[in-house]
């Protein structure tokens, strides 16, 4: 064995965040919600449900991250993989096998022992029952433990993002074994986070401080999650003193905020990406130069300004520019006569009608659709925009029943995150129903390639040919946008949107 530190992945591979469920906005209440001192958060929406290995949900997760452990975590500054509840690892000379050394004197909120047995339950419930994030262990041959304090990871092929693909989100959190024979794990949690489950309905989330956290309690009494749909009314619950925190920011008052002291306001460049997709099963978005078309008739800028208002950056390759992986590919300017050129060329005749999902969940997709409606009327597309709650674009999207629709993947860490489920054939993400045996051979390379700057040159080409073939359309990357009560502290704004409150402190 040779011992290896958690690798410097400098854009690791990641997690598909997106909030599910609606919620209408509700009363804010007044006063401190749980006590003085717990945190009361406005978030926009409320959990599907609580189960870490089966939502997608970024309301759930707001909530899971401060609940459950992984066995590494992203450090908060530059998102590498850290130690959590396995202290160290080692990796084999071949880099198939790999060895966890587990964390001392865990224990589950119920106060029963974190060991081996918790690690091996964890991961082999999520891969027998291929809940949401098998593909994750798309190469992990076995999980055992070895002793109660190591557990063994054999893999397949070398798998150089193993950290990121176990750590990167609590969708791979560690539950007690037998948790869900134990549980009903969409109403109730059991992790060995710093905060425990104590209810959950339709108004708010309420965790409790749990003071046996292995890092020591937190220093405040809990949390209040309450949903707040509108950006609007979020914003003046801060104002008011009703919240103390919320990342639900209109972004158009992203700028004048800057200077209130009523609130603090801090942004960071996020690790997501917001794109537009076609349908690859519904003629004529199969045709490939009818998906140039629409990408050469649409301004990249313009949609970014409509939908963040200064607060995203254009970027036609999804990963961010601050990235190692990322790649400065930019073949689609705005060009409408070549756009009707290509709309010729495939024998579309206009004007084409295009529906386009987006939902209410996200407001600045609505507004962002008006843009590209209005740029795509210029070519002779007319865009039917479908406005949905999230659960039934949710729906609509796993059954194929769409044209187009526009969101994005929040929280991606390493290059494969960005491209590998969403491009390869029939991946799990990949919902247009793209398949390029090319791009499907980078991608496979790519998630095994242990050299940096090899990995970049293989993503890099993948990329290129996604993008030429418009399987998705990228728009921008937006900024973290987050604002909370003057004089809290302890808090840190994360690139990849983890909520984390184990170290906050009430003025």
């Amino acid at each position: 064995m040779r011992a290896t530190r958690p690798l410097a992945l400098a854009a690791a591979g990641a997690l598909t965040l997106t909030a599910c469920g609606g919620g209408d906005s509700v009363d804010t209440g007044g006063g401190d919600g749980g006590g003085d001192n717990t945190l009361v958060a406005a978030v926009s929406a409320q959990p599907d449900q609580l189960d870490p290995h089966v939502t997608t949900a970024y309301a759930s997760f707001q909530v899971l991250e401060n609940v459950y452990d992984t066995l590494v975590v992203p450090d908060p500054e530059d998102l590498t993989m850290q130690p959590s509840l396995a202290t160290e690892w080692e990796t084999s000379e071949d880099d198939l096998e790999w060895r966890f050394t587990l964390r001392d004197d865990v224990t589950f909120h119920d106060g029963s022992e974190f060991d081996s047995a918790d690690v091996v339950y964890s991961y082999n419930r999520i891969i027998d029952e291929e809940l949401s994030n098998s593909f994750r262990f798309q190469n992990v041959e076995s999980v055992e433990a070895d002793g109660p304090d190591t557990v063994v990871i054999r893999l397949t092929q070398p798998t150089p993002n193993l950290l990121e693909r176990i750590g990167s989100f609590k969708g791979m959190a560690i539950l007690p074994e037998n948790a869900a024979e134990d549980l009903d794990l969409t109403t109730e949690a059991n992790g060995t986070g710093p905060f425990q489950l104590e209810s959950s309905d339709a108004s708010s989330t309420v965790l409790t401080a749990y003071e046996d956290y292995w890092d020591g309690a937190p220093s405040i009494d809990g949390v209040e999650f309450r949903y707040i749909t509108e950006p609007a009314a979020a914003l003046t619950a801060l104002q008011n003193g009703e919240v103390q925190w919320t990342d639900n920011v209109p972004p158009q008052q992203i700028e004048s905020l800057d200077g209130d002291d009523s609130v603090e306001l801090e942004t960071t460049a996020s690790v997501d990406y917001w794109y537009m997709s076609m349908n690859y099963a519904r003629p004529p978005f199969d045709n490939r130069d009818v998906r140039r078309a629409i990408s050469f008739a649409i301004d990249r800028e313009e949609v970014a300004e409509a939908a963040w208002f200064g607060a995203a950056e254009a970027n036609q390759t999804a990963i961010p520019e601050d990235s190692f992986f990322y790649y400065d590919y930019a073949p689609f300017e705005r060009d409408p006569e070549q756009a009707r050129q290509l709309l010729a060329q495939a024998g579309v005749a206009t004007p084409l009608t295009m529906g386009l999902m987006v939902t209410d969940e996200y407001p600045e997709t609505v507004t962002a659709a008006q843009v590209i409606a209005s740029q795509l009327a210029e070519v002779g597309i007319t865009v039917e925009i479908e406005t949905l709650d999230f659960a039934t674009w949710l729906d609509r999207q796993g059954a194929g029943d769409y044209d187009a629709f526009y969101l994005g993947w929040l929280g991606n860490l390493d290059p494969a995150a960005f491209y590998q489920e969403q491009h390869q054939t029939d991946g799990p993400n990949n919902y247009q129903g793209y398949s390029n045996p090319q791009v499907d051979q980078l991608l496979l390379e790519g998630s095994t390639e242990t050299d940096d700057e090899a990995r970049k040159e293989i993503y890099d080409q993948a990329a290129q040919i996604i993008v030429d073939d418009v399987s998705y359309l990228y728009l921008y990357n937006p900024d973290v946008v987050q604002a909370w009560a003057p004089g809290l502290s302890g808090y840190q704004i994360r690139a990849d949107k983890a909520i984390n409150f184990e170290n906050v402190e009430l003025p």
